[in-house]
């Protein structure tokens, strides 16, 4: 798995990419009571707003961490938006993308890179 600096964890699938957010950021959210998924067919690049999520403390904005295609959503956190607490890296992923270049994921970080930085 790769792991960005917004606390985005990528698992490469075949000709996809999954993309969730971090045990850590999960952690720091606090219960998720809602999560607005995009549409699947949206193109997106690096950096846009990609899914809404509400936790008990906030409101925040999860970021496309590569350009792609947004091909599959997980339906099952806009009815049960708690999956992202108890199982942020499996379950609780938020999109599959069918990226344009994968060599973007080669600058993000490995996963001990992203346990020193939120060490």
């Amino acid at each position: 798995m790769k792991y960005t600096e917004e606390h985005e964890w990528l698992r490469v699938d075949g000709d996809l990419v999954v993309v969730g957010i971090t045990e850590h950021a999960a952690e720091q959210l606090g219960d998720v009571v809602f999560v607005e998924l995009p549409e699947a067919g949206t193109q997106v690049s690096s950096g846009d707003d990609a899914v809404v999520i509400e936790s008990v403390k906030a409101a925040s904005d999860i970021t496309a961490p590569v350009d792609g295609e947004i091909v599959e959503v997980n339906d099952a956190l806009v009815d049960t938006p708690g999956l992202v607490n108890a199982d942020p890296l499996g379950a609780a992923w938020f999109m599959k993308m069918k990226v344009d270049d994968l060599s973007q994921l080669d600058g993000l970080m490995s996963e001990d890179e992203y346990k020193d930085m939120i060490a």
